[in-house]
């Protein structure tokens, strides 16, 4: 669309196509701003968001339909001016009453038209006003059509508009189309464009509501009450999770939301069932420590007796007795461990700086590895090694491993076997890792999966199991990691410990 200045001329010609001085259309004002809407829950919001949406698409849609209306509009307006022009100028005089008859049918405030190049004024009524805007139908595209569309309707209705197109009856050789030209009222245009956005909006609206109705109806039934429901139980089973008639059941669905359904379901159930045995897991621990209480004095008893009956001159009894004391220490050292394990907790690590070698030469010290006559203890810790760690923590983890490998290694020895512990240490990326190594029969793969688990771990040494247990403990403490490691023969336990300063080696 262009604008045009100057007014008709005083021939009673109307200026062509393309003469005069343009400017661009005003622009589109902005749209009112949408009322915001709180509402609680998923419920409101999904309301919300529908007819939101369910607009926005209208809008899209309004938007190429008033461009058509605009278009029609005016073609209308041409092919009823020009046909009936055409059959008007067939004499070279109109009376003036067919001339008013033609500009009261098309609303139009002058009409022309151009055959063989020549343009002639058919009919003109009233004073010329400003042309503001110039428009080829044969030119107009679907973008311009949209955009002038806009303009008109946000403008102020004021001024003219020259409209062209060719005649459908016009030749299609060079000079010998006609054309006809009109000039419109802007304010007729954009008057009869308003009342048909009105009709547009009111059915838009309509349209809106049905259908934000109905999409919100399906979205509801099939998400909405679902959640809703599985909150509920959630809400439901938290109050009381050990009460197997609180879990959900599932509604058969085969969607995401059935199998939401089933899963919450399997959840609930097992952990039903877990809470459910850590409470007789907790009344068998009170019941096992008040008998390891009365056990553990009995067995106390029976080293005094025994104890007494070791100074018997009798050989029997001098073969036997240091048998029975070495049992009866023992199970009087595993009720202590149980006991331990039950009711200690382990510090906070009180991390410093320590040499790691003096910790390993400590734990060589106490278990005898050096003078143990079937194992070759060899460490490879470089002298001057430092790291941060508690060094009384850290020295029962490596005890705890060492030990381990010594027992599995004198459990499975025979002559031709090669026996031998090694620690060995490193600084790898701000992680200190501290591996101790055996060449035992290592560990098998159904004992890996409650390895680090108290009392399952070292039963079949004739220990408690629990040594894995509380080096794991103490190095999670630590923020560290206890891993082991498919590295060669026997079994390889790696310490994983993070360190905040950065330790030399």
């Amino acid at each position: 669309m262009k604008h045009e200045q100057p007014p008709l001329t005083s021939g009673g010609a109307v200026p062509p196509p393309g003469e005069g001085q343009h400017a661009v259309p005003p622009a589109p004002a902005p749209a009112g701003g949408a009322v915001r809407r709180r509402s609680a829950g998923l419920s409101g919001k999904l309301l919300l968001l529908t007819v939101l949406f369910v607009m926005l698409s209208e809008v899209f849609v309004y938007v190429p339909s008033v461009a058509n209306f605009r278009s029609t509009w005016l073609k209308d307006k041409l092919t009823t001016a020009g046909v009936a022009a055409a059959v008007l100028s067939e004499t070279n005089t109109i009376a003036p009453r067919l001339q008013e008859e033609l500009m009261r049918v098309t609303g139009a405030v002058a009409i022309s038209l151009t055959h063989k190049g020549r343009r002639s004024l058919i009919a003109m009524s009233g004073l010329p006003e400003e042309i503001r805007y110039v428009i080829d139908m044969e030119e107009e595209t679907p973008w311009s059509a949209i955009r002038d569309s806009v303009g008109v309707l946000f403008s102020d209705g004021s001024g003219l508009m020259r409209v062209s197109q060719p005649l459908p009856m016009g030749s299609s050789a060079g000079d010998d189309v006609q054309k006809v030209d009109i000039v419109l009222p802007v304010a007729m245009l954009r008057k009869d464009m308003l009342a048909f956005s009105g009709r547009i909006l009111g059915l838009t609206l309509i349209i809106s509501v049905i259908t934000a109705s109905l999409v919100y109806l399906a979205l509801r039934w099939m998400f909405v009450r679902p959640l809703q429901r599985l909150s509920a139980s959630m809400a439901r089973f938290a109050e009381d999770p050990e009460d197997t008639a609180r879990i959900i059941v599932p509604g058969g669905r085969d969607d995401e939301i059935g199998d939401a359904e089933k899963r919450l379901a399997d959840m609930q159930r097992g952990l039903s069932r877990a809470l459910h045995q850590k409470q007789r897991l907790a009344d068998l621990g009170l019941a096992v420590s008040k008998i390891n209480h009365d056990l553990r004095n009995l067995l106390a008893s029976a080293q005094l007796f025994m104890e007494r009956i070791e100074h018997v001159p009798d050989p029997t009894v001098k073969r036997l007795v240091p048998k029975i004391l070495a049992t009866l220490d023992r199970a009087v050292g595993y009720t202590q461990a149980v006991m331990a394990y039950g009711k200690a907790r382990e510090e906070p690590p009180r991390r410093r700086l320590i040499r790691l070698e003096r910790v390993v030469s400590d734990v060589a010290e106490l278990l005898a590895l050096a003078e143990h006559p079937g194992i070759e203890f060899e460490s490879r810790v470089a002298e001057g090694f430092e790291l941060e760690a508690d060094p009384e923590q850290l020295f029962r983890v490596l005890v705890n491993l060492c030990r381990n490998a010594v027992q599995a290694m004198e459990a499975g020895a025979d002559a031709a076997h090669v026996c031998r512990l090694t620690i060995e240490a490193a600084l790898i990326e701000g992680e200190c890792l501290i591996r101790v190594r055996d060449t035992g029969p290592g560990i098998p793969p159904a004992v890996r999966a409650g390895l680090f688990r108290a009392f399952q771990s070292g039963a079949k040494n004739g220990g408690t199991g629990l040594g894995l247990a509380i080096a794991l403990e103490i190095v999670r403490a630590h923020g560290g990691r206890l891993v082991l490691e498919d590295a060669g023969p026997g079994a390889t336990f790696c310490i994983q410990l993070p360190q905040r300063a950065a330790p030399e080696a």
